[in-house]
């Protein structure tokens, strides 16, 4: 509020008094000036200056609340000193916006205003205990900077990896034929004349072209967006350009493209495309600080993908996870297992009960750190990596794990980064700054925040982004169907683009492992065995790491296996391009029996596969043993 009274010796710019005996007001004017950064002079009511340049202005009203004294000898008081203040900067003008334009909110601010400054003693003691006593306004420049190269890392590595395959997985000799499935689509959209709306409901760029060589060149597409997205080349353009070819290609993919990492990395990829500045060259000098919103909705992100692992695993009913006992069967039951993982499975039943329960404290207990202060989110980001490292090294999971790692980056601050980064590049990091204010030539920080998204995009991103991700926590929890029919239409218009998901992996642990050897013969007696890449077959070859390539066909096998070959009529197809010998089927394998000539047979073998212990091991070199269990898929054949 103003006051009545102005003073004669006006400072040359606008000055905060505050108690300089009080630790809660000389903490937030700490701030405060950090976060002004010397637009605005901060001075303590006992300096002996005060009362010689200011004999206007009382010591009691002066100990009772904040007194902002602006250039013309105008003098401000209370909530309005502190919002006027932090205007001072150019960038945060909401508040006091809000303040002259909203009487309730002005009302409002007033009254939070008297009760903090009546109770200052005990709330600075629960601030300091909360957060710490660091003062400076936290900045997350480096932190999207950091964040923005690692996605683009992944998003590389997720598009050079199906570059590989996208032929014998979707081509026209493929497994699955991507034209086959677009030209039945076709017809169904021509006979309910769905027009544009199937872009909508299948949004794939494969409506233009469904041949081999445009499915590989979505690949080569994203490949190269993904490089100038690490070059900090228009990444709000990369990333939606990004995002839009992943969904493409996931689109058509069916089961090969059906994976919960693909709905992360296309969650988390439509999510940076408005974390992201809008500059064609952004650096860490030049970029407005990132929107606070969808900081928030990242980390959101990151408690929905932790919490709901672990609570699928409960919910599910597996007794198992409820004994915790799990991890005695997964490090050999997983789909491709690492040589850690086999180093791990031999370890005693108490040590991996003691490990699932750890794990059930990152997973359902931790993620609430994620909105605690700087401190905690802290301690979770630590432990978050810590468990995605474990994973790492017992388990082939592509890019989930770094993904995972790279979203963690989000609970940290700029001041976190600096210390952890290499001497030789803290002096470049310590060009963000802290807020959009003039640069040594002059350059307006309005111009700045225009490279910002608005506020009319914002919000509506984040009310849907919370409203169906609260849906999907209650369809978790058993609640279905219960919300009102616009939320359900909003539900079922969304989910075409895979971008707001439910998570979980591993609801119920597989205790047996099943492996499904496809083998070939010309005379239905002497049969010869195809070797996949990765996936366990050869009893004395080692498990290896190939992340964060997925092999998945490899994966897919995996999955197979867990029922039979009528639930999975791609298995059928895959054998039947075996027969054909279609070279890009192929050369999805490590090994074709069949130089010469496609066999006449094709049949599938079941076998239940165990790690094998330290004595089996050191006296034969095998790291699995195998059991014959029967057929999975009758001999077949090509009609003469």
């Amino acid at each position: 509020m103003k006051l009545s009274q102005t003073v004669h010796a006006s400072p040359p710019k606008p000055l905060l008094l505050y108690d300089g005996e009080c630790n809660f007001c000389k903490y937030w004017a700490a701030r405060w000036q950090s976060a002004t950064a010397g637009t605005v002079d901060f001075l303590a009511l006992q300096d002996e200056g005060v009362a010689r340049q200011f004999p206007e202005l009382e010591r009691e009203a002066l100990e009772k609340k904040l007194h902002l004294v602006e250039p013309d000898g105008s003098v401000w008081s209370g909530a309005e000193a502190v919002f006027r203040a932090l205007a001072h900067d150019g960038h945060d003008r909401r508040l006091l916006e809000w303040y002259q334009n909203f009487p309730v909110f002005a009302g409002a601010s007033e009254g939070v205003y008297r009760i903090v400054a009546r109770n200052r003693s005990w709330l600075s003691r629960l601030l300091f205990l909360w957060a710490g006593r660091r003062t400076e306004v936290l900045t997350h420049q480096l932190v999207r900077w950091g964040f923005l190269r690692g996605l683009g890392l992944i998003y590389m590595a997720a598009f050079l990896s199906l570059w590989v395959q996208i032929r014998g997985l979707a081509g026209s000799n493929g497994i699955l034929p991507v034209g086959l499935r677009m030209e039945a689509l076709g017809r169904q959209a021509a006979e309910a004349h769905l027009g544009w709306t199937r872009f909508h409901l299948v949004p794939t760029f494969c409506w233009l072209n469904t041949s081999d060589t445009f499915l590989v060149a979505q690949c080569a597409a994203g490949a190269l967006l993904s490089a100038l997205l690490v070059l900090n080349l228009a990444p709000a353009v990369c990333l939606a350009l990004l995002w839009a070819l992943y969904l493409s290609l996931t689109t058509i993919g069916g089961e090969f493209l059906s994976f919960q990492w693909d709905n992360l990395l296309l969650e988390t990829g439509l999510l940076a495309v408005f974390f992201a500045p809008l500059q064609w060259r952004p650096g860490l000098a030049r970029a407005p600080p990132p929107s606070f919103p969808v900081l928030w909705l990242m980390r959101w992100l990151l408690f929905r993908l932790m919490f709901a692992s672990g609570c699928v695993k409960l919910l599910s009913g597996d007794a198992t996870w409820r004994d915790l006992t799990a991890l005695k069967f997964h490090y050999e039951t997983q789909p491709l297992p690492t040589w850690i993982g086999w180093y791990a499975s031999q370890l005693p039943v108490r040590a991996q009960q003691a490990c699932t329960a750890l794990m059930f404290v990152i997973e359902l207990v931790v993620p609430f750190l994620v909105f605690g202060p700087r401190r905690v989110r802290q301690v979770a980001c630590l432990l978050f990596i810590a468990l995605q490292a474990l994973i790492f090294l017992t388990g082939n999971y592509c890019f989930f794990n770094l993904l995972t790692i790279v979203l963690c980056l989000v609970l940290l601050d700029d001041a976190v980064l600096r210390r952890l980064m290499p001497k030789p590049w803290r002096r470049t990091a310590e060009l963000a700054p802290s807020q959009a204010k003039p640069d040594a030539a002059g350059a307006n920080p309005g111009r700045r925040a225009k490279a910002r998204w608005p506020w009319f995009v914002l919000a509506p991103l984040a009310l849907v982004t919370v409203v169906l991700s609260l849906m999907q926590f209650l369809a978790m929890f058993g609640a279905r169907d219960i919300w009102p029919r616009p939320l359900g239409a909003l539900y079922s218009w969304g989910a075409p683009f895979r971008s707001c998901n439910q998570y979980g992996l591993f609801a119920v642990m597989t205790t047996t492992r099943m492996e499904i050897i496809i083998e070939g013969s010309n005379d239905a007696t002497n049969w010869m065995v195809y070797e996949f890449k990765y996936k366990p077959g050869e009893v004395n070859r080692r498990p290896g790491f190939v992340e964060p390539h997925q092999p998945r066909l490899d994966w897919q096998m995996w999955f197979a296996a867990l029922g039979d070959y009528r639930q999975n009529p791609w298995l059928v197809n895959f054998c039947v391009r075996l027969l054909q010998g279609s070279p890009d089927v192929l050369r999805l394998l490590k090994r074709n029996p069949f130089a010469d000539a496609p066999p006449r047979y094709v049949r599938a073998q079941f076998y239940e596969y165990h790690f094998t212990d330290w004595p089996m091991r050191r006296r034969t070199g095998a790291w699995w043993r195998r059991e014959l269990k029967g057929v999975y898929l009758p001999p077949l054949s090509l009609k003469p």
